[in-house]
């Protein structure tokens, strides 16, 4: 069984589960499938009923939100892309306006993560072919990457090394960075998918392998000790799927959400699928897992739903 809330007259492109609080979490939302409008950020708990999830705060954006990310040193704080470029700081214990804005990105903001490791700096990924190393402190981005051509649609950092981050993008490549390069540029590129790469996600237990997500419909396995990088390929399937996300529970375990207006959880030792979620009406883009509850996930979609529910058996 599914809790679920809508975001009435908003898509949902994000979902993520707070890391200090076991029933909170939020959803990054836009008004006309992000084409142009407002945006809308949803705070949401699975405390108060066993059947739906509760709104606790709501935000909205001049802009369409494409992704968000919990800060990993402040309980009440998490961050937002939106679709003219900017960043936003929000405190959901304060109603209204953000804390901080930070404008530097000049096309729409595809993805945000906080450090895991050191916990003080951010990642952002951008349409204009950028990702930017940002302080929450400063005004201004640390650092500048590029290297991919066309949209960059994920940066997510390594689970064990403060300095070491992965991207993919629209150039079909996956690329390695270290943020004390003094260059900016990547220390390796993969290739392999064979269309634009949408999603990337590293193995919490595994630190050198991470998945991807393509537009030519298939998921990639890679470890970035194998020069090819590319271990184990999985499609290509009807759908390509939007979004990945290893298990924070076991090395085993991937969820993905996409086209195919399901999310699933995979076996990546197999490749079989071993749990559908198939609620969804519409696209699905935004799939997490609780920190705290094994086998929790969460999952939105262009259907204007949020739904919380449980994956039996994901902890092996």
């Amino acid at each position: 069984m599914s809790r679920g809330y809508r975001t009435t007259g908003f898509k949902g492109y994000a979902v993520k589960f707070s890391p200090f609080t076991d029933t909170l979490l939020a959803a990054a939302t836009s008004a006309n499938f992000g084409l142009v409008g407002n945006g809308r950020l949803c705070i949401l708990s699975t405390r108060q009923s066993p059947t739906a999830l509760s709104p606790l705060q709501q935000y909205d954006t001049q802009d369409g939100l494409f992704d968000l990310s919990w800060s990993e040193l402040h309980e009440n704080q998490l961050i937002t892309g939106s679709g003219d470029g900017s960043i936003k700081l929000w405190d959901i214990s304060i109603p209204g306006l953000p804390l901080s804005k930070y404008q530097e990105h000049t096309r729409e903001v595809m993805s945000l993560e906080w450090n895991y490791v050191s916990k003080s700096t951010f990642l952002s990924s951008s349409w204009d072919g950028t990702i930017k190393l940002w302080n929450p402190a400063s005004p201004h981005s640390l650092r500048t990457f590029q290297g991919h051509t066309g949209c960059v649609y994920t940066g997510a950092w390594s689970p064990r090394n403060s300095d070491q981050f992965a991207s993919c993008g629209e150039d079909k490549t996956v690329k390695l960075w270290s943020t004390n390069d003094p260059h900016g540029k990547p220390m390796a590129s993969f290739g392999g998918h064979t269309d634009q790469v949408l999603s990337l996600d590293w193995n919490k237990y595994s630190p050198t392998m991470f998945a991807t997500a393509s537009v030519d419909k298939t998921i990639k396995i890679w470890d970035v000790r194998n020069p090819r990088g590319q271990v184990s390929m999985f499609g290509p399937f009807e759908f390509a799927a939007r979004r990945v996300r290893f298990s924070p529970f076991s090395p085993n375990y991937l969820a993905t959400a996409g086209y195919n207006m399901s999310a699933s959880v995979w076996d990546v030792r197999t490749g079989a699928v071993t749990f559908v979620h198939d609620a969804h009406t519409e696209f699905v883009f935004g799939v997490d897992w609780s920190l705290f509850h094994p086998g929790q996930m969460a999952t939105c979609g262009w259907d204007e739903q949020v739904h919380v529910f449980n994956v039996p058996g994901t902890q092996a």
